[in-house]
Protein backbone atom coordinates (compact mmCIF):
# COMPACT_ATOMS: atom_id res chain seq x y z
CA UNK A 1 0.00 0.00 0.00
CA UNK A 2 1.38 3.39 -1.01
CA UNK A 3 1.61 5.99 1.75
CA UNK A 4 1.87 8.89 -0.71
CA UNK A 5 -1.77 9.88 -1.24
CA UNK A 6 -0.98 11.77 -4.48
CA UNK A 7 0.70 8.70 -5.95
CA UNK A 8 -2.20 6.48 -4.85
CA UNK A 9 -4.67 8.86 -6.49
CA UNK A 10 -2.58 8.93 -9.69
CA UNK A 11 -2.46 5.11 -9.82
CA UNK A 12 -6.24 4.94 -9.33
CA UNK A 13 -6.81 7.52 -12.06
CA UNK A 14 -4.52 5.61 -14.44
CA UNK A 15 -6.39 2.38 -13.69
CA UNK A 16 -9.76 4.05 -14.42
CA UNK A 17 -8.52 5.34 -17.79
CA UNK A 18 -6.90 1.97 -18.60
CA UNK A 19 -10.21 0.20 -17.94
CA UNK A 20 -12.28 2.77 -19.84
CA UNK A 21 -9.93 2.80 -22.86
CA UNK A 22 -9.00 -0.92 -22.57
CA UNK A 23 -5.34 0.16 -22.54
CA UNK A 24 -2.69 -2.40 -21.58
CA UNK A 25 -0.12 0.41 -21.80
CA UNK A 26 -1.66 2.34 -18.89
CA UNK A 27 -2.22 -0.88 -16.90
CA UNK A 28 1.51 -1.51 -17.16
CA UNK A 29 2.34 2.05 -16.06
CA UNK A 30 0.07 1.68 -13.01
CA UNK A 31 1.83 -1.57 -12.11
CA UNK A 32 5.26 0.09 -12.45
CA UNK A 33 4.21 3.00 -10.22
CA UNK A 34 3.06 0.58 -7.50
CA UNK A 35 6.61 -0.68 -7.02
CA UNK A 36 8.48 0.42 -3.92
CA UNK A 37 10.48 3.62 -4.22
CA UNK A 38 13.69 1.59 -4.20
CA UNK A 39 12.57 -0.41 -7.24
CA UNK A 40 11.22 2.50 -9.30
CA UNK A 41 13.14 3.38 -12.41
CA UNK A 42 15.78 6.09 -12.51
CA UNK A 43 16.87 7.20 -15.96
CA UNK A 44 19.54 9.68 -17.02
CA UNK A 45 18.94 12.13 -19.86
CA UNK A 46 21.87 10.43 -21.61
CA UNK A 47 19.89 7.16 -21.85
CA UNK A 48 16.76 8.96 -23.09
CA UNK A 49 18.89 10.61 -25.78
CA UNK A 50 20.40 7.28 -26.82
CA UNK A 51 17.13 5.33 -27.15
CA UNK A 52 14.74 7.92 -28.61
CA UNK A 53 14.12 9.61 -31.93
CA UNK A 54 13.16 13.20 -32.75
CA UNK A 55 9.55 14.17 -31.90
CA UNK A 56 8.99 11.03 -29.80
CA UNK A 57 6.94 10.88 -26.59
CA UNK A 58 8.45 8.87 -23.73
CA UNK A 59 7.37 8.03 -20.21
CA UNK A 60 9.59 7.22 -17.25
CA UNK A 61 7.58 5.56 -14.46
CA UNK A 62 10.06 6.90 -11.93
CA UNK A 63 12.66 9.66 -11.82
CA UNK A 64 14.58 11.44 -14.59
CA UNK A 65 18.16 12.28 -13.55
CA UNK A 66 20.20 15.14 -15.01
CA UNK A 67 23.29 13.31 -16.33
CA UNK A 68 23.85 13.82 -20.07
CA UNK A 69 22.46 16.02 -22.81
CA UNK A 70 19.48 15.75 -25.15
CA UNK A 71 20.30 16.58 -28.78
CA UNK A 72 16.82 16.18 -30.30
CA UNK A 73 13.21 17.13 -29.53
CA UNK A 74 11.58 14.60 -27.17
CA UNK A 75 8.56 15.03 -24.91
CA UNK A 76 9.19 13.36 -21.56
CA UNK A 77 6.62 12.46 -18.92
CA UNK A 78 7.84 11.20 -15.55
CA UNK A 79 6.82 10.82 -11.96
CA UNK A 80 9.70 13.07 -10.84
CA UNK A 81 12.49 15.16 -12.38
CA UNK A 82 15.65 16.18 -10.53
CA UNK A 83 16.49 19.90 -10.55
CA UNK A 84 19.40 19.46 -13.02
CA UNK A 85 17.10 17.47 -15.33
CA UNK A 86 14.41 20.18 -15.19
CA UNK A 87 16.97 22.80 -16.21
CA UNK A 88 18.18 20.77 -19.21
CA UNK A 89 14.80 19.65 -20.57
CA UNK A 90 12.25 21.78 -22.42
CA UNK A 91 9.33 19.45 -23.13
CA UNK A 92 8.33 17.83 -19.86
CA UNK A 93 4.96 16.63 -18.61
CA UNK A 94 3.63 14.99 -15.52
CA UNK A 95 2.25 11.48 -15.98
CA UNK A 96 -1.21 12.89 -15.22
CA UNK A 97 -0.88 15.45 -18.06
CA UNK A 98 0.21 12.71 -20.47
CA UNK A 99 -2.72 10.54 -19.37
CA UNK A 100 -5.13 13.34 -20.30
CA UNK A 101 -3.32 14.03 -23.59
CA UNK A 102 -2.98 10.36 -24.68
CA UNK A 103 -5.69 8.29 -22.90
CA UNK A 104 -5.25 5.37 -25.30
CA UNK A 105 -1.47 5.27 -24.69
CA UNK A 106 -0.58 5.03 -28.38
CA UNK A 107 2.86 5.98 -29.71
CA UNK A 108 4.45 6.36 -26.28
CA UNK A 109 7.69 4.60 -25.39
CA UNK A 110 8.51 3.43 -21.87
CA UNK A 111 12.13 4.16 -20.94
CA UNK A 112 13.98 2.74 -17.98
Amino acid sequence: MKTDINLSNLINEIREVAFKENSNFWRRIAKELEKSTRRQREVNIEKINKYTKDKEIVIVPGKVLGNGELDHDVTIAALKFTEPAKKKLKNTLTIKELLKKEPKGKNIRIIG
